[in-house]
């Protein structure tokens, strides 16, 4: 396993002497720029994803200005991150000043979304002014030694031209180079707008932004993300795939290593090796053969759905013996009825779930969605580097479920999410929860202020039987408080529909263990004149520490009632 630099502070000099400094008005786009020095640097362990566009490039009136796009480097400075994960733009367009690709929205006349007309406003206003964008982020990132690496979302379906206002001239005009050219793919599957990897133009189309990316800007590596659409050949083609994607991969690390030293290549693919493998990415023998050096595992679920579940020992496992770099996707994204971004509580259960499976670092997938930062936001950063921070501190375990943003929210390729789950009478469910906590430990030294776990079920009445077991142990009614929430006048954000929530202050005896817990919830007795099914919709276990032995919860400890003394 890469060996992991837990030493947060971040180096000057990234760059050696004698390096110029370029400032990209005066660059040239047909100028070859410098590599940076040969220093190593330590794999990241906290890694942020930023998309170039949602808090940047969108949200800056026309034309925007140098210091407005710096923002995307500047907002991160000061904290443990120590990678931006950059990305080039759509995809199959580019925000930067290509010469091998395409500009986003250069083909279009009209425009049916003017956020993404904004997007090309504000690209075109740039490199027009000689400051191409990709440039302006690398320069700004190089003098603050923070290490950038830009990210290519390898895989995109295309739509209809004059309407598909990122799409590229070059899938507009090769329709023929998509998967559902072929025969014997639904039209309704979701790969079948997708390039078809068996083809060398789509191979060499791919190819070539990459390694023009890799020699004319002053980047610590590249990213693909191969996790957006992952749907590469057609479904009677997967296996033969396989050997064609691990040879084009290869092609990617040989230029990355060309391009400059101690450079490093990243690959972001579904969590499960076998997932991988299902879909044409053969992920160990990439680390096998050290085509990679860095692999980010990501859920699907949204793609920005927390998931306090994600299991990423397997890829852990699968990288030991080798030189990779394993890092989990840690999301910001609840969108429950209550919660939209994640409270620290919940991003401390996750980052801690993560750290206890030896991944070596966190890459943060979707937290540029908290835009504009706040004070909340960088009190998360500080935390995750450091999961013996977090032992002792409040969690909210969640476990992801449908919304009306993501009915179904996918896990794996062919998993989905256990919630919602329909309980059948004189039957039940079973949901899994991992908790990284030791209450045990923290127990025994009196840490532990409260253990709750908080059931909602759908359709449920006050006539419902119903018997709830957490690992096993039949949850007693002595803990148990009923939230009627049949009715509602208005209901936040996405869910509607009649509910009970089902909120156990555990006993110690009941408490959760460290590692993998089981929630059961069993159907004894159904209300015979409902007729909507009792379904499991939302599962949370909330754990409350104190700040030390018979001590505070917090500054004002809710126990002693109101305070103005001492508090500003």
């Amino acid at each position: 396993m890469a060996v992991v630099n837990r030493d947060r502070t971040r180096l000057d000099g990234l760059w050696a002497a004698g390096v110029p400094t370029f400032v990209c008005g005066n660059t040239k786009p047909e100028q070859t720029v410098m590599q940076p020095a040969d220093t190593a640097q330590p794999p990241p362990r906290l890694a942020f994803y930023h998309d170039g566009r949602h808090p940047l490039i969108y949200m800056y009136e026309p034309p925007i200005e140098r210091e407005e796009y710096e923002q995307g480097v500047d907002e991160l400075l000061g904290t443990p991150v120590d990678a931006l994960m950059f990305c080039l733009g759509d995809g199959r367009t580019v925000l930067h000043d290509t010469k091998v690709g395409e500009l986003w929205g250069h083909n279009m006349e009209r425009w049916p979304h003017l956020i993404f007309r904004r997007a090309h406003q504000n690209a075109r206003a740039m490199i027009d002014r000689g400051e191409d964008p990709l440039m302006v982020i690398c320069e700004r990132a190089r003098a603050n030694g923070l290490p950038i690496h830009p990210t290519l979302l390898v895989q995109q379906g295309s739509g209809v031209r004059g309407q598909d206002t990122r799409g590229s001239d070059f899938r507009f005009d090769n329709k023929r180079l998509e998967i559902g050219a072929k025969a014997g793919v639904d039209a309704d599957w979701p790969g079948h707008a997708c390039l078809d990897f068996a083809h060398q133009e789509v191979r060499d189309e791919r190819f070539n932004l990459i390694e023009e990316t890799l020699q004319r800007y002053p980047v610590d590596g590249f990213e693909l993300q191969l996790n957006y659409q992952p749907f590469y050949f057609h479904p009677d083609e997967i296996g033969a795939g396989r050997e064609v994607m691990t040879a084009w991969v290869q092609r990617v690390a040989e230029a990355v290593q060309k391009s400059g030293r101690n450079r490093r290549l990243t690959v972001r693919v579904p969590i499960g090796v076998q997932g991988c493998y299902d879909i044409g990415l053969d992920v160990e023998t990439w680390m096998r053969k050290g085509l990679v050096d860095i692999v980010v595992g990501q859920t699907f679920s949204g793609p920005e759905l927390v998931d306090c579940n994600a299991d990423y020992r397997e890829l852990v496992a699968t990288a030991k013996g080798t030189q990779v770099h394993v890092m989990a996707t840690l999301q910001s994204l609840v969108d429950s009825d209550r919660l939209g971004q994640a409270p620290r509580e919940v991003i401390r259960a996750c980052a801690s779930n993560y750290w206890a499976q030896g991944v070596d670092g966190l890459y943060l997938g979707h937290w540029f969605g908290n835009w504009p930062y706040d004070a909340d936001f960088y009190e998360k950063l500080r935390e995750l580097p450091h999961p013996e921070v977090m032992a002792a501190k409040d969690k909210y375990y969640y476990v992801p479920t449908g919304t009306g943003r993501y009915p179904q929210p996918a896990l794996e390729p062919g998993a989905r999410c256990p919630l919602p789950q329909q309980i059948n009478e004189d039957d039940g469910v079973t949901v899994p929860l991992m908790v990284a906590d030791d209450l045990e430990h923290w127990g025994a030294r009196g840490r532990v202020h409260e253990v709750i776990l908080r059931l909602r079920l759908e359709s449920v009445t006050e006539t419902d039987e119903l018997t709830f077991r957490f690992n096993g142990a039949t949850l007693p009614t002595s803990s148990l408080r009923r939230i009627n929430e049949l009715y509602r006048m208005n209901s936040p954000r996405f869910r509607t529909g009649s509910c009970y929530w089902f909120v156990f202050h555990l006993p110690q005896q009941c408490w959760p263990i460290k590692g993998e817990n089981q929630i059961e919830v069993e159907l004894v007795r159904r209300e015979p004149e409902a007729v909507a099914p009792v379904a499991l919709r939302d599962v949370e276990l909330e754990l409350r520490y104190l700040m030390g032995k018979a001590y505070h919860r917090s500054f004002v400890d809710p126990d002693l009632g109101s305070t103005n003394v001492g508090v500003s």
